[in-house]
């Protein structure tokens, strides 16, 4: 059974058409907080990311005639709007017997990252949007707010010490007892430390946009993307993942070799970094696929492939030199062909049945670089006692193959408190949450 939270998602709804002056108001305060300029809702990063390569920067390598692709394939635009709740294709979902998905929080376009506060604020990153905004819970009523807007792709979030940590790109900023600042005056945020300067980032639009996340060791971690589609990059300045200590101080690379990382966590039991990463364009219809990646105890600093070799061992065909593929780690498992596998997390709670225990949920974003379009869903992935991981159906029905056609975008996974699933859907601006409740005809 699928039902809607119509409740919770009309508080969301009503919220969001307060007046656009009082948004004004509130977006301008925080981007004169930041420093940044307003007007940045669309970044050239996404306009970058979904051309064909002749279009694209001077360092890619992709040979269009190669890939026999149609070169007029586009990405798809994020709505800059509300979408109504009629319209959110909450009947349309799959999920397996037992579980149920509702809506847990509406009227957010373009919502991507979500991360919780110790006080149970929800904070949501957007990209080409360019907001971040505030879910908050108060005598049974969820309100949906925007706390900051103008911002160039702040996907990356992460909280820490009552502190909310916004990845813009090349600037980060640091809002301290931002749930209290909150609680007392919702119209206006804490005044921002201003960590740019001390992490460093590049200004590149391309793959710039930013997942991070606080890892066991206390440090954050934060990938810095390929500033192409396919080229030689500098490893010391992309295609890599970092860790920094909370201050910006301390950079180490702890995985090279990544074109684009947009989701990452750390295995329960034996603390190992797993994460996704998004595969090539314009090397043809089939791939190479996106990948579910884990680094291994004691080997920081490792390469997964990028840009000579992608997958399990497939070389590149437009940048090669010889033995691509040596000294490389080959993926855990194949996530396919241009999905845009981004968000996940390993499923620690004890709602779910314990097959999903230390189980990995991963948001397929959807493809774009692809003729038959792929994804728009969420899987889950068991990793297996050879570190490899094996993939299967979990959250589906946004992708109408016979029309080839989607109605929605998962983009991000998150595990509430209660041991439910919360999945962000930037197409539609909305959270679902899904939950499970044993039928007493199915087997655990």
């Amino acid at each position: 059974m699928i039902k809607a939270d119509l409740a919770h998602a009309s508080a969301s709804h009503s919220h969001s058409r307060l007046s656009q002056s009082r948004r004004h108001r509130v977006g301008a305060r925080a981007i004169l907080a930041t420093g940044i300029l307003a007007g940045l809702m669309l970044t050239s990063g996404a306009a970058l990311a979904q051309r064909p390569p002749t279009q694209m920067n001077p360092l890619d390598r992709s040979d269009l005639g190669r890939s026999k692709q149609n070169p007029d394939l586009r990405g798809v635009p994020v709505p800059a709007t509300v979408t109504p709740l009629d319209k959110v294709p909450l009947a349309k979902l799959k999920v397996p017997l037992g579980f149920t998905a509702e809506i847990y929080a509406h009227g957010m376009p373009g919502a991507r990252t979500m991360v919780r506060a110790e006080k149970g604020t929800i904070f949501v990153g957007s990209r080409t949007i360019g907001r971040v905004y505030a879910i908050t819970e108060k005598d049974g009523k969820r309100e949906t707010k925007t706390i900051l807007q103008g911002l160039s792709s702040p996907n990356g979030l992460a909280v820490r010490d009552g502190a909310l940590y916004v990845f813009a790109i090349n600037k980060v900023f640091r809002y301290d007892n931002i749930e209290d600042v909150l609680a007392g005056n919702p119209e206006k945020l804490p005044d921002p430390v201003d960590l740019s300067a001390a992490f460093n980032l590049p200004s590149d639009a391309q793959h710039g946009w930013k997942f991070v996340a606080f890892g066991p060791d206390g440090k954050l971690y934060v990938p810095v993307g390929a500033n192409c589609n396919i080229c030689e990059i500098n490893p010391a300045t992309h295609a890599h993942i970092r860790r920094y200590n909370a201050d910006g101080t301390g950079m180490e690379i702890v995985a090279r070799g990544v074109r684009n990382t947009v989701g990452f966590d750390w295995h329960p039991v034996t603390k190992e970094l797993w994460f996704t990463d998004n595969g090539r364009d314009w090397a043809g219809d089939g791939g190479p696929e996106d990948e579910l990646n884990r680094l291994p105890a004691k080997m920081e600093g490792a390469s997964f492939g990028f840009p000579y070799c992608h997958a399990n061992n497939v070389p590149d065909q437009d940048v090669k030199k010889p033995q691509a593929c040596a000294g490389t780690i080959p993926a855990a498992a194949l996530m396919g062909p241009h999905a845009a596998a981004l968000g996940m997390k390993f499923y620690t709670g004890d709602m779910f049945p314990a097959k999903y225990k230390n189980a990995i949920f991963a948001a397929r974003h959807g493809s774009w670089n692809r003729s038959e379009r792929f994804g728009y869903d969420v899987v889950a992935a068991f990793p297996q006692k050879n570190g490899k991981a094996k993939v299967e159906p979990f959250m589906t029905g946004l992708l109408d193959k016979e029309k080839n056609a989607f109605l929605g975008r998962p983009t991000h996974v998150m595990q509430a408190p209660d041991g439910s699933l919360m999945v962000s859907d930037e197409l539609s601006g909305v959270i679902y949450r899904i939950s499970y409740n044993a039928p007493k005809t199915a087997r655990r």
